[in-house]
């Protein structure tokens, strides 16, 4: 007689990793359909199946869930370019924003995070500003002249989530157009 165990299979993120993702897909259908001021903890919870209570307890309230979804779109541990050109480097970090965020619901859920954040920073700005931060530095690092984050963020940043807020629209062409502005502002560099 064999007595040995056999182990479990694990699940795969198992419920909670579920329950999240459920509540994440609701959350993101209610601010297509209906827009950002219409969407509640219990029409969520409504949608996703699940108890407002699962919803309040993991994220305090809907601005909370709105945050940390937009946030989870853009994964900011995802690795950065490195051409070792920061010019190149910005100009590819940009195509791939703009491309995220061209992305069906992607804009909702930043039009949505925005609106919400009033005079805080958002998730989404704290990690452009850290993403900005470590091109910056990789190019400081290697001996090169670098325009500031704060001149990134405001000449590179700002009008592609300007225009993606407001409706303007924006293509990853556009990307190198800031670059290329950002660098005359900037000076020599």
């Amino acid at each position: 007689m064999n007595t040995s165990v056999t182990p479990q299979a694990k699940r795969p993120g198992g419920r909670s990793a579920q329950v999240q993702a459920v509540v994440r897909k609701a959350l993101e259908e209610l601010i297509a359909q209906e827009g950002r001021d219409k969407v509640t903890v219990p029409a969520v919870a409504e949608r996703a199946g699940v108890s407002a209570s699962s919803i309040y307890r993991r994220w305090g309230d809907v601005n909370g869930l709105l945050d940390e979804t937009a946030t989870r779109r853009l994964d900011p541990d995802r690795p950065l370019p490195e051409t070792g050109d920061l010019k190149a480097e910005l100009t590819a970090w940009a195509q791939e924003l703009i491309t995220h965020l061209n992305k069906p619901g992607n804009a909702s859920l930043l039009k949505a995070a925005a609106a919400l954040a009033g005079s805080e920073e958002t998730n989404c700005l704290k990690n452009r500003r850290n993403e900005a931060t470590v091109l910056v530095n990789r190019a400081k690092a290697r001996g090169d002249a670098s325009p500031s984050v704060q001149q990134v963020l405001d000449h590179m940043m700002a009008p592609i989530i300007y225009r993606l807020i407001f409706g303007a629209g924006v293509e990853p062409a556009m990307a190198e157009q800031l670059a290329d502005e950002l660098f005359m502002l900037a000076g020599p560099v």
